[in-house]
């Protein structure tokens, strides 16, 4: 059985370029807004990289933290996203993604689930767990830890309304879920290379039973926040379309109608499963 289709890279791949286009303002301007903010992410995580290393001497850890690699991934999709975008607003026929070999649109899309998902688990767990009364104390904590901790979930918010990007496909539930545990087993990594755990929930001696539901609790949060996401972009597509069939306008034309009418079907030409 060829996965591609179930995994949303379909032939042919985003007819109708929902990846490249915003209901809202045109590809030149989104492409704009995309680059803008990779741009921030990568200066944010040059600052804050630099400051641990030179200020705080605690640089050797600072890729082991979720919330450092989850942003990283904010930075890498902003940028990946800006350029398609940027080049589907000055080639309108096509561009570069749709042509490029199917397993790197696989990896697009899997980058582009992570960075509408994780966000929000990053935001909930350090809120509620993790946050403590000196993460406003100094302009340089209270500048990172918004950058991280608030900022993330809006540049996830923003990817999420303000483009036309269609919901993941189910495949990419498991494939995120199995990112989590990738990064578990890092957590553990750290501690046997570099003696400390990244999050004080995940030591086993100090949490004992604890850990257990702390890991579980975050998988069954994980599935829920790919859930809500999901249905958050199928809301907006039905919101877009019912607008603009107000206006008399095709939504997202007559194709994008038909297949979001049957949405969880794949088509006969290997289209995308949303």
């Amino acid at each position: 059985m060829n996965p591609y289709p179930y995994l949303g890279a379909g032939i042919p791949f985003d007819p109708n370029h929902n990846h490249v286009t915003s209901p809202l303002v045109s590809p030149h301007i989104l492409s704009k807004l995309r680059l803008l903010l990779a741009v921030y992410t990568l200066v944010t995580l040059i600052t804050t990289l630099a400051w641990e290393s030179v200020v705080n001497h605690v640089a050797d850890g600072y890729f082991s933290y979720f919330t450092h690699l989850s942003y990283l991934g904010l930075c890498a999709y902003f940028f990946a996203a800006g350029v398609q975008t940027l080049a589907s607003s000055r080639r309108a026929a096509s561009y570069p993604l749709q042509k490029w070999p199917r397993p790197l649109q696989v990896l697009h899309l899997l980058l582009q689930t992570t960075i509408t998902t994780y966000p929000i688990v990053v935001t909930a767990v350090f809120w509620a767990l993790l946050a403590s009364p000196t993460v406003f104390s100094t302009v340089e904590s209270s500048w990172s830890n918004i950058s991280v901790h608030i900022l993330n979930l809006v540049f996830a918010v923003f990817e999420i309304f303000f483009t036309n990007i269609p919901p993941a496909p189910w495949l990419m539930l498991p494939l995120s879920i199995m990112l989590l545990a990738c990064y578990l087993a890092l957590a553990y990594v750290t501690y046997a290379a570099q003696g400390f755990y990244p999050y004080t929930f995940l030591d086993p001696v100090k949490q004992g039973p604890l850990l257990a539901a702390y890991i579980i609790g975050i998988l069954g949060g994980y599935i829920i926040i790919f859930l809500l996401v999901r249905f958050l972009i199928l809301m907006r597509i039905r919101v877009v379309r019912w607008h603009r069939a107000r206006k008399g306008e095709k939504a997202m034309g007559a194709e994008a109608i038909e297949d979001w009418e049957e949405i969880e079907r794949p088509s006969k030409e290997g289209g995308a499963v949303v």
